[in-house]
């Protein structure tokens, strides 16, 4: 098994090295409620849309995985630019960097992080925008953050995500940093074998959009989507097609004569853990995603991310899951 798992690792890496591309622009994020949080040392990746040549966009479920310790997650993004979508692939690092001003909810507002924070070894959680539970977990606190409805799954072009990095987190970008962790990659290929992830199946509002742990797609760790963060208009050419090179000069993949999806009426951010009905938490703030209502985070003028403070003594020491094997940029 461990073979099949660093295989898939190893596929996964080179294509991101090379960088996916397409002509056609992701579906809105779907609205869906987080799993509760397993236990200690698990840290929260959110879902994203993902590109498959054959069937073209596919929801990889967000879930909990077992964090490197002392290191965070900058999501991958999708940015529009000389006539094409590029898939920018997210990382472990000691700061976030830029992932497009995307509002992925779950203390991922489009800037920074503040569903937790690092303190020496121990992992901490924000209640107010993560589903944990004091009786599994009682490294916890509560910050209130401010909600962004944004569902707009891509930076840049027409109706896209209007954000630019701020200096600190292309400082973050040049940091080291390691790749998806071996459970991060599973993830994203079970997803990518289930034909109801596809948006041309499920319409933007996928069967699981989330997962209690990465590979885990049963019942009883599986949360569907409650809604589609978009009303769905169906692509209006093959993915094959959408993956064909970009004209000469980049001038023939205006954004313009394509929009799979338009911006939903009444806008709603992913759902909070609150609203779940697994949630044995109840946080005190009703949403998990943070900054401006209906806007990307603009400016980005916010300061570098911080690293947790180390001087603050964790509480009663808990077992964590031991940390998975990792690949390095």
């Amino acid at each position: 098994m461990a073979v099949v798992v660093m295989s898939l690792s190893a596929a996964s890496l080179a294509q991101i090295a090379v960088g996916i591309s397409v002509r056609i622009g992701p579906p809105a994020l779907p609205v869906y409620a987080q799993p509760i949080c397993p236990g200690p040392g698990y840290m929260w990746t959110p879902g994203y849309w993902a590109w498959n040549d054959e069937g073209g966009y596919y929801w990889v479920p967000g879930t909990w995985v077992v964090a490197p310790v002392g290191l965070l997650w900058t999501p991958g993004w999708w940015g529009w630019g000389g006539g094409l979508y590029l898939w920018h692939a997210g990382y472990w690092g000691p700061h976030i960097g830029f992932y497009g001003g995307i509002n992925y909810g779950f203390g991922y507002g489009g800037v920074g992080f503040v569903g937790g924070e690092w303190r020496g070894g121990t992992f901490f959680y924000n209640r107010s925008v993560n589903n944990v539970s004091v009786t599994n977990v009682t490294n916890v606190y509560n910050r209130t953050v401010v909600v962004n409805n944004n569902t707009t799954a891509f930076n840049g072009g027409a109706g896209g995500v209007q954000a630019t990095p701020t200096a600190a987190e292309r400082a973050a970008e040049n940091e080291p940093h390691q790749a998806s962790l071996a459970s991060q990659t599973q993830q994203e290929h079970l997803a990518s074998q289930n034909k109801q992830n596809f948006a041309s199946e499920n319409h933007g509002r996928p069967a699981i959009a989330a997962t209690s742990k990465a590979g885990d797609f049963s019942s009883h760790s599986a949360v569907g989507a409650r809604a589609a963060g978009a009303e769905y208009h169906a692509p209006a050419m093959s993915p094959k097609e959408a993956r064909a090179s970009s004209p000469a000069g980049g001038k023939g993949g205006s954004n313009e004569g394509f929009r799979s999806f338009s911006k939903p009426s009444n806008g709603s951010a992913n759902e909070s853990p609150k609203s779940s009905s697994r949630n044995e938490s109840k946080p005190t703030n009703n949403s998990h995603a943070e900054s401006t209502p209906h806007s990307a985070p603009a400016p980005h003028s916010n300061p570098a991310p911080k690293s947790a403070p180390k001087s603050s003594p964790p509480p009663k020491k808990q077992s964590a899951p031991k940390p998975e094997k990792h690949g390095k940029f």
